[in-house]
């Protein structure tokens, strides 16, 4: 008798507000492990909110009040033993515009595991062995092995992105959130990007927000729908797709509404 794989992520009874206003209403959606998991809805319904609830990042918000469980692994991460850094670490988000550190290449893919502490860093082939490894993952290897050296400012902004993709891998985490990583691309960029996101949900949870329909249907292997702070409807892409339960999610499929 198989038995079905518990969630890598859970979150129970998401609430936020922003000031007096609730973003996030009541939402409980799981995430499963080692699964590309697609966040989509209309402009303003939570995408964003949501994904950045599940490492805690969005309690640096002025004026945000959260409330929840969020079960990574059934430890609740939003306890006040937990360790924030270190939820941060695990669960590494790449931003919807590249945000690099004023560094070299290389630099850029160390500098993490540096400061954390982690124990290769005074084995220099074991940082040349990790800086590798984490820039094939990207797929960016071989367009700058060459230019470890040079500052990662002259780098193309798709190669950017895919630096700080790089870069989270660095830090070893489980889970790769990703806000709208390739809406400031140029169609090949974000090709390569999505390409490399596919490849990555064979070792890593990945969870990316996305306001494209046709990407969430290129990569996605479960899609969550937002609309007005709640989820309207979840479960695998395929089904999700071919045979919607809810009438809003099939007029949003339809492009009733954007």
């Amino acid at each position: 008798m198989s038995t079905i794989a518990k969630p890598h992520i859970r979150v129970q009874n998401l609430n936020v507000f922003y000031g007096d206003t609730q973003v996030l209403k009541n939402v409980s959606v799981d995430f499963p492990r080692k699964q590309t998991t697609a966040i989509i809805g209309p402009s303003g319904c939570g995408k964003s909110t949501l994904l950045r609830s599940l490492n805690r990042l969005l309690e640096l918000t002025d004026g945000v009040r959260v409330s929840c469980k969020i079960l990574v692994d059934d430890v609740d991460i939003m306890s006040d033993s937990v360790d924030v850094t270190n939820v941060r670490k695990r669960l590494s988000l790449i931003a919807q515009t590249p945000n690099l550190l004023p560094m070299s290449i290389f630099d850029n893919i160390a500098y993490g595991p540096r400061v954390s502490g982690m124990s290769w860093w005074n084995e220099i082939d074991g940082i040349d062995r990790m800086v590798e490894r984490c820039l094939r993952a990207s797929g960016l290897w071989e367009e700058v092995k060459d230019r470890l050296k040079e500052p990662a400012s002259r780098l193309s902004i798709g190669q950017q992105q895919r630096l700080c993709l790089a870069r989270a891998l660095a830090v070893d985490p489980e889970v790769i959130l990703c806000d709208e990583p390739t809406s400031a691309l140029d169609p090949v960029s974000a090709q390569h990007v999505e390409k490399q996101l596919h490849a990555l949900s064979m070792d890593y949870t990945v969870v990316f927000v996305t306001h494209t329909l046709r990407q969430a249907r290129r990569i996605a292997d479960n899609v969550i729908f937002l609309y007005m702070g709640e989820v309207v409807e979840e479960g695998p892409a395929e089904s999700f797709f071919a045979q919607p339960k809810s009438t809003v999610t099939k007029a949003y499929l339809e492009g009733a509404f954007s």
